[in-house]
């Protein structure tokens, strides 16, 4: 009787299961799905909620992402994750801009309370990311899966809760990938509870 063939596993099965968590919990997908959340669960009627929604994600995703593959396609910067500290320091200049003009935007056409602060809380991250690039590379990818997941927590309860599994496979990936330290991931998570907690409280959401 022959005997089983040994299972064979690829030596870089870890590091494309890093990436598809990478790619797929990027920050510019994790805050769209966020804001076509809020705006379904806030909006009245389809009208309200394309309206919602176009005007959250346009600067939280749309806007962003197209600024991203411009820099990317005229050679602005080295690749889409920007790994090079210097030049992300720039980009999120604009990042900031981006974020508050959404908060600027949502506040004017008197969106529901909770978008609002969620934008604005994306903003004071992105002026403080901004900050802290210039000495340290913090991780916005472990920001980007924690702030919505904080946000929804506050509208959902203790549903959103099995979700939290994200944040440490999130993490994972990128120091896996060699992207960031622990540390860096730890500074990422905590800077977003912290600006989506304290926007919510000054919005009066909590």
């Amino acid at each position: 009787m022959q005997a089983p063939t040994p299972i064979r596993v690829r030596k870089r099965v870890w590091t494309d299961v890093a990436r598809i968590f990478s790619t797929v919990c990027n920050p510019f997908l994790t805050s769209l799905a966020l804001f076509v959340i809020l705006a379904g669960a806030r909006s009245n009627g389809p009208t309200d909620f394309w309206v919602l929604l176009f005007n959250s994600a346009f600067f939280t995703s749309i806007g962003p992402m197209l600024f991203i593959f411009y820099l990317y396609a005229t050679d602005r910067i080295s690749d889409l994750d920007m790994s090079i500290r210097e030049e992300r320091e720039r980009v999120f200049i604009a990042f900031v801009i981006f974020y508050a003009a959404g908060a600027l935007d949502l506040w004017l056409i008197r969106a529901p309370v909770i978008m609002t602060a969620s934008m604005a809380g994306y903003a004071a991250s992105a002026l403080v990311v901004q900050w802290i690039t210039r000495y340290w590379k913090i991780s916005t990818h472990a920001l980007g899966i924690t702030a919505p997941l904080v946000a929804l927590t506050v509208l959902y309860g203790e549903k959103p809760a099995p979700f939290y599994a994200l944040i440490p496979i999130v993490g994972w990936s990128r120091v896996y990938l060699r992207a960031h330290t622990v540390l860096q991931v730890v500074a990422g998570t905590l800077l977003a509870l912290v600006t989506t907690l304290v926007f919510f409280r000054f919005f009066h959401v909590v």
